[in-house]
């Protein structure tokens, strides 16, 4: 074996698990990589020169590049996705899992030779700001040109990654190899006990770049529960007034419900002097800090986005994000080396190449851009990014947000009475499938907290210690359930959504500073009438009055139906969360008798 690059390292501990991982797989070379300016244009000319991406257009996209990846690894593959725990109880009945040796056994024969004639390359990484009590260190050793160029991207990566570990053992174990991409040998798994990942048989981002999903929510929410902290699929952002105040909000949404959009979110023209900041657009890592309250910190250091339906009208933040020194993966080309992807600004291009190389016409039946293409880009270059986006302290959270799509029943805006009120909320918020994903329309799939894939453990558990951090909490963020896709009685929208969800932010800010009045409802409070500020938006007060409005009816139906999605989270699933269904129950039945 050459070796390219010496260890920049004395740590015995991690040689000694490199070393282990060498004669595994057997690569021809080993390169430590260490962050640098030099090593990031040698690693892209060795990416280009193998035709691993292209350079894309330099005077509209300077310093981007294109991927395109095998049309069978184009997304996560939760089905190969395993939680590897000693039991398959800690485990829990909505994660797959697999025995630790099994495991161990099944990938470490993939494992063998694997890299035989390709370079392994040692990717030392941050997950969190640089000497932060509240980071983690992770080490993927990969055998792809693509993942180091998107982990230096989404990640703090090299010398300062090593500098920060120093000579301890506390660090994440992360082994990659793409092998010949073949869905039949491909797994994800995680040791979390062993605070190790084994990854095999992708390319595709989200199984492949291990500091994301992997370690920053799987291993990342186990460690949470140990050490006594949360790790969640939420975005931050802080919102400062025309006064300069600050209020950060988290805020957990599953996919197709906006996220990015709301961590970008620039306020309409009535919020004239206010300003919208990220922190972070995907996960948070939140801390009881010295003061009693919830602090958090993104761990990510760059955004892996959904291309399609990113728009300078829907999210230009996002689209100036991503204008310059960016990766897309699996969009389409257009004749001048531009990309291109559904609901992109402007007319749709005549002729493109797609995203597997073929040619495309305007008119087709088939998508130009995979619906799961994807940009990565550096926070750096977001225009509306926090200036503690990177404060090793993190940020003190205000409110957090629950939200799903719910065509019924769930409103606009709605604030828990307490915390078990609000992890009741999380704990059972979810979407309506559509035609196109089940074929059945309007079930609710739940996910609760918008972490069924990403939990490290026991779902029940995982309800179990949200309740107890509060104990922890002596000023603890106020708890809020949101819905934007409510319809009216002819099928559309009640709300006009994007910008315009300013005016509901601005109601949770000022609830959570204990600076405007309430509605209570059996679940709730909701805005009173005249508490939303509807200045400068054209829109019928009774289509408002719908949007925030309770159906005992509709809620009795919601809450029977939890009946067999607790059941399901199996025996660990905390009372308490069943009882705060039942009093809801009680409290409508109540009211139904009394005659409201």
């Amino acid at each position: 074996m050459k070796n390219e690059s010496l260890p920049p390292t004395k740590n015995k501990q991690l040689l000694a698990w490199v070393e282990e991982c060498i004669k595994l797989a057997k690569p021809d070379q080993v390169v430590w990589l260490d962050g640098s300016e030099e090593e990031k244009a040698r690693l892209t000319e060795e990416a280009v020169s193998k035709d691993i991406i292209k350079p894309l257009n330099a005077d509209k996209l300077p310093g981007c590049f294109y991927s395109r990846s095998n049309p069978n690894d184009v997304a996560r593959v939760e089905h190969l996705t395993f939680i590897c725990t000693p039991t398959k109880e800690e485990a829990g009945p909505t994660n797959n899992w697999m025995a630790p040796d099994e495991a161990y056994k099944k990938l470490g024969g993939l494992f063998d030779g694997s890299m035989k004639g390709r370079t392994m390359y040692v990717v030392p990484y941050i997950m969190g700001p640089a000497g932060s009590q509240m980071s983690k260190i992770g080490i993927e050793l990969t055998d792809s040109v693509y993942v180091a160029l998107n982990m230096r991207i989404m990640t703090r990566m090299g010398k300062v990654a090593l500098d920060m570990l120093g000579d301890s053992n506390d660090f994440n174990r992360g082994l990659h190899c793409t092998l010949d991409v073949n869905p039949e040998r491909r797994f994800i798994c995680h040791f979390p006990q062993d605070n190790t990942i084994w990854s095999v048989g992708s390319g595709y981002g989200g199984n492949v770049l291990l500091g994301k999903k992997c370690l920053a929510l799987r291993i990342g929410s186990y460690l949470g529960k140990k050490e006594g902290w949360l790790a969640e699929h939420m975005l931050i952002l802080g919102v400062e007034s025309p006064e300069g105040e600050m209020t950060y909000v988290a805020a957990a949404f599953p996919s197709a419900c906006g996220k990015t959009n709301f961590a970008m979110m620039i306020p309409p023209k009535r919020f004239k002097g206010w300003k919208v900041w990220t922190v972070g657009d995907d996960i948070a890592w939140m801390r009881v800090g010295e003061d009693g309250r919830l602090w958090a910190v993104n761990p990510e250091a760059g955004y892996f986005g959904v291309a399609p339906g990113t728009s300078m009208d829907s999210n230009p933040n996002a689209m100036k994000s991503i204008q310059k020194d960016t990766i897309y993966t699996n969009v389409a080309l257009t004749k001048d080396n531009d990309v291109w992807w559904e609901g992109k600004d402007g007319p749709v291009p005549e002729e493109l190449t797609d995203w597997q190389g073929r040619p495309w016409k305007k008119g087709s039946t088939e998508k130009a851009a995979h619906p799961n293409s994807r940009f990565t880009a550096p926070a750096k270059n977001n225009p509306a990014l926090s200036k503690y986006w990177d404060d090793p302290k993190g940020v003190p959270i205000s409110a957090i947000i629950f939200g799903g799509r719910r065509a019924t029943t769930v409103p606009l805006v709605l604030q828990a009475f307490n915390w078990v009120n609000g992890v009741f909320f999380g704990a059972t918020m979810g979407s309506e499938t559509t035609a196109a994903a089940t074929g059945q329309v309007g079930v609710v799939r739940r996910d609760p907290f918008a972490m069924l894939p990403f939990c490290g453990y026991d779902m029940g558990s995982y309800f179990g210690h949200w309740l107890g951090m509060q104990s922890k909490l002596e000023n603890p963020p106020k708890l809020f359930m949101v819905n934007w896709f409510r319809k009216g009685k002819d099928g559309k929208f009640l709300w006009p959504g994007f910008g315009e969800n300013m005016r509901v932010l601005k109601w949770i800010i000022d609830r959570a500073r204990l600076r405007v009045g309430g509605y209570e409802t059996p679940m709730g409070w909701v805005p009173k009438a005249g508490d939303l500020d509807l200045s400068g938006l054209n829109m019928d007060h009774e289509l408002v009055d719908e949007a925030t409005h309770i159906d005992l009816g509709e809620w009795t139906t919601e809450l029977e139906s939890l009946t067999e999605f607790f059941d399901k989270m199996g025996p660990n699933m905390p009372k308490v969360l069943k009882i705060q269904r039942d009093l809801m129950l009680e409290r409508i039945s109540m009211l139904q008798k009394a005659g409201a």
